[in-house]
């Protein structure tokens, strides 16, 4: 159904529950950044563990039949289009959008074009295991990634206790801004990017002394463009 003010987004949430909220505040908010009128559903992933075991495990097709009864739900609340609101949980994009009721919006397609924009050539990546070890699923073409090979284990499972409890200790926090720092330092990244939704928890005090790119804004702009009628769904989103 589209509506005359855009499109009704629809969001996969609870993966996990901070990365919602923040989805739901930044989304609204730019939203109402640009004069329009947000309509949005939300569907619950039941259990954030098997989304971990399936990504830890590469179990895609597994996941993507997890994801798609949520999307029905969506659809059936009405909405046009349905965005999974975690990098992590990208990692099986392609098999859910061959399983799904509605056209998906990737948060990770986007990247590199915004990369580009920017003038930034290397970026220093954190996030899961997943999205550090594949460098965003193999999809920058034009951008070059990198991240502390050695200590991708450490960095994945602190990023993974952090999003199941959904908040950040000070430990977490030290580790994931020193990492930052040194992938800035050492091995020349002009930005460091969030590609995990919950690192938010970890950058959200003073400035870490570095430039860093929240992945999760540029998704954010992109269904904020569809929610008001700037973009159209074909120019975005991948179909069934």
């Amino acid at each position: 159904m589209t509506h005359a003010a855009g499109l009704h987004i629809g969001l996969i949430g609870g993966i996990g529950v901070a990365a919602t909220v923040v989805y739901y505040q930044r989304l609204t908010a730019e939203v109402a950044r640009r004069g329009g009128a947000m309509d949005l559903t939300i569907a619950h992933t039941p259990d954030i563990n098997v989304l971990i075991r399936n990504n830890l495990a590469d179990r895609r097709a597994e996941q993507a039949a997890e994801y798609a009864p949520l999307i029905d739900r969506l659809k059936a609340a009405g909405c046009d289009c349905a965005a999974i609101t975690s990098l992590g949980g990208h990692f099986c994009f392609a098999e859910t959008a061959a399983l799904s009721s509605l056209p998906l919006v990737s948060a990770v397609a986007p990247l590199d074009d915004f990369f580009v924009r920017e003038g930034i050539g290397r970026i220093g990546l954190l996030g899961t295991r997943v999205v550090m070890r594949t460098k965003l699923y193999g999809q920058l073409a034009r951008t070059e990634a990198v991240a502390l090979e050695d200590e991708i284990e450490v960095i994945g499972q602190a990023y993974q206790e952090m999003a199941v409890a959904g908040h950040c200790t000070p430990e977490q926090r030290a580790l994931f801004r020193d990492a930052g720092r040194r992938m800035v330092e050492e091995s020349g990244a002009e930005a460091i990017v969030l590609g995990g939704t919950d690192l938010g928890l970890a950058f959200d005090g003073p400035d870490p002394g570095y430039k860093v790119i929240d992945a999760l804004d540029v998704h954010v702009a992109v269904l904020a463009d569809l929610a008001t009628g700037r973009r159209r769904l074909e120019e975005v989103a991948a179909r069934t």
